[in-house]
């Protein structure tokens, strides 16, 4: 499928987007109650969400970026995910708030989690994502906070591209696939 912009159909506004971001910081506000928060923004796709949501935070907050793929161009998961770039700081007894931009299958999200639990005792650990695709979740995994549930649609903008392109796209939108 090769996807071009006059193809797209809105399916989240801008207006939509930072609305719901809103919410989801007034939630994530009234659970750490102004402690301390490591945010661990999942690159690339994850980056405007992650930067508009901790600007409506209230707490002491340090920024994280780590790089994980499980895509390799194209439209689905190549179902095995690729730590490009993994490197945290001490996270023991801190406050994790991991922020990606989907849980698809749930594999990059179990694997991170994972991984988090395996190299640290965290005080808390909570997965915040965009967008919930759970209709085509693999492994059993769920996000704490999550701003829209999306049916199977192969989405962009916002963060989310095809081949790298649509990442600037104030909007997510989607083609419809024949």
């Amino acid at each position: 499928m090769k996807i071009k912009l006059e193809n797209l159909k809105v399916l989240f506004s801008e207006d939509q987007i930072q609305t719901r971001i809103k919410e989801l910081a007034t939630e994530l506000n009234k659970f750490y109650k102004g402690e301390e928060v490591y945010a661990i923004c999942v690159l690339k796709g994850a980056v405007l969400f992650a930067i508009d949501l901790v600007k409506s935070l209230d707490m002491p907050l340090k920024m994280e970026f780590i790089k994980l793929s499980s895509y390799a161009g194209g439209t689905t998961t190549t179902g095995k995910v690729n730590a490009v770039d993994i490197s945290l700081p001490d996270l023991n007894g801190k406050n994790v708030l991991i922020i990606e931009d989907i849980v698809d299958t749930g594999l990059t999200a179990k694997f991170l989690l994972e991984f988090i639990k395996i190299n640290f005792k965290t005080k808390s650990t909570k997965f915040c994502s965009l967008l919930d695709k759970k209709i085509t979740r693999k492994v059993e995994v769920e996000p704490d906070y999550y701003g829209f549930e999306i049916d199977n649609k192969f989405v962009v903008g916002y963060g989310l591209d095809y081949e790298g392109y649509f990442r600037n796209l104030r909007y997510i939108g989607y083609a419809e696939t024949k």
